[in-house]
């Protein structure tokens, strides 16, 4: 089935504070960074926000992986919001843009704020066992499934992504070598990030001579946690032509789950990304062919391969082919992709990044690391159940 209903939203200012391996600053205050240089950078000021959205939101507070909720932000900034979305549900981390954006198609606001804040990196100086998934909270993965895996000595998110990982492998004999030019393609990119937590050379010995953490995956692999807040404005279209940027239309969005809301009970080799991508291209005209760069999940480098086939850069079982030597991704390629470095160098700002960067870069604000055409992107977040999609084009 095909759709063609525009949200007539588009993006107006992005913002984003220290990215710190740890941060010296709190949770809040990377928040109130990133948030007034959205807000600066779209034009406006705090009085003209009505709305207000992050992911996960509220549920766990002081919690590394989401310290900061709505609530606390809207009290900082003192807003007056007409609307404010928070919570687990939904399509994983672009849920904020995703709700906020219906939010202003449906009339009850104008100019949404949307963030993620992320203080991992000084949880674990707090307690280094605080990414084990036997602490996981109900708001942050819904403890009933956790319960499951963690007699089995499932520990990690690493221990089910190398589960997918092999499956991959064995069915269509993707290589090591193949999977590593994802996180080598992003090691070149962190390079020009003056904001990447890792910015060092790194060849693909130095990956396949890196440490197995769980088989096939390695250490790098996995992403880099970091204290970091990233925000980004929304607008209805017709106020964000009159504001200070061109407008970054949301095209189409990608968030269907056919599947049961379970980490293992779903494809052992999509996972979520077919279904949604094939709801993102069910609502507009373009083609996977018409997109620029893609900025894609990379918590773990399987899912970016995952989302390049779910997304339809090239058909299911052939990513490993297709990123094979590394040319069609990097930033010269006919698909750039995490320009920024993604979370495996640049750090794991946990989905935001992701559509800072992409605007970062259709605003040809990228410097040293500015593609050449950047007119229309695909960004993608999540794995597992959780899963969303957007289409971004420049107007």
């Amino acid at each position: 089935m095909t759709f063609s209903s525009p949200m007539n939203v588009a993006i107006s200012g992005i913002g984003q504070s220290e990215v710190g391996r740890p941060s010296s600053r709190s949770a809040l205050e990377l928040s109130v960074d990133a948030a007034l240089e959205a807000i600066a950078d779209a034009g406006l000021t705090p009085s003209d926000i009505d709305g207000i959205a992050c992911w996960p939101g509220d549920n766990n507070n002081g919690d590394p992986f989401s310290p900061i909720g709505p609530l606390a932000l809207t009290s900082a900034l003192r807003l007056e919001t007409n609307w404010m979305g928070g919570g687990y549900e939904g399509p994983g981390p672009l849920t904020g843009v995703i709700n906020g954006a219906m939010a202003i198609a449906a009339g009850l606001c104008r100019h949404v704020l949307v963030f993620r804040t992320i203080t991992e990196a000084s949880g674990r100086l707090r307690d280094r066992g605080a990414a084990s998934l036997a602490n996981k909270t109900p708001g942050r993965d819904s403890s009933y499934f956790w319960q499951w895996y963690t007699p089995f000595e499932v520990r990690s998110a690493i221990n089910m992504m190398a589960l997918y990982a092999q499956r991959h492998f064995h069915d269509y004999g993707t290589t090591s070598e193949q999977l590593g030019q994802i996180p080598v393609t992003c090691r070149a990119n962190a390079a020009l990030n003056p904001k990447a937590i890792y910015r060092e050379p790194m060849t693909l010995d130095d990956y396949l001579g890196s440490r197995i953490i769980s088989s096939p995956l390695r250490l790098f692999d996995c992403d880099v946690y970091c204290d970091a807040s990233t925000a980004i404005i929304l607008s209805a279209a017709d106020a964000a032509r009159n504001g200070r940027n061109p407008p970054i239309r949301i095209e189409a969005v990608g968030a269907a789950l056919h599947q049961p809301w379970s980490w293992d009970q779903i494809s052992t080799t999509e996972m979520v990304t077919a279904e949604v991508g094939r709801m993102m291209w069910s609502r507009t005209d373009l083609k996977p062919a018409d997109v620029d760069m893609a900025q894609l999940y990379d918590g773990f480098s399987i899912l970016t391969l995952m989302w390049l086939e779910g997304l339809g850069f090239c058909p299911k079982g052939e990513g490993g082919r297709f990123i094979e030597g590394g040319h069609r991704i990097a930033r010269t390629g006919e698909l750039p992709i995490n320009t920024n470095g993604g979370q495996l160098s640049g750090g794991r700002t946990h989905g935001l990044g992701y559509v800072h960067e992409a605007c970062t870069q259709m605003w040809g604000r990228a410097g040293e690391r500015q593609i050449a055409r950047a007119g229309t992107a695909a960004i993608a977040a999540g794995g597992g159940p959780l899963g969303g999609s957007l289409l971004l084009v420049r107007d």
